[in-house]
């Protein structure tokens, strides 16, 4: 005999869960009761949370070092775009300037 499939949950409702437990709207219970959960895995769910929590403001100096990492990035493409396009008439240029002087 085979129980049911284990359920997945998304981030999401895992976050929504602890913030109202934390937020003292609903006990473990009461919400354990109402998703069908065993009180437990909330239990869990918010002890993660709290461990993680001092990530979330750690990371917010990592974004905005990658978010000025991306811009300098985007800007030297952007350069090397216009280089490239630059060369490209170049070579175009001295090539139909050979060929004229071949001819000649």
């Amino acid at each position: 005999m085979q129980g049911q499939p284990k359920r997945k949950f998304a981030a999401e409702f895992k976050s929504r869960v602890v913030l109202e437990v934390l937020s003292g709207r609903s006990s473990v219970a009461a919400l354990a009761r109402k998703h069908r959960l065993k009180d437990k895995l909330i239990y869990e769910w918010r002890e993660q949370a709290l461990a993680r929590l001092p990530q979330v403001f750690s990371r917010s100096n990592d974004g905005v070092a990658q978010e000025h990492r991306v811009a300098e990035l985007e800007r030297l493409i952007g350069q090397l775009t216009i280089e490239n396009e630059a060369l490209k008439k170049a070579s175009l240029w001295l090539s139909r300037l050979s060929r004229s002087n071949d001819n000649s």
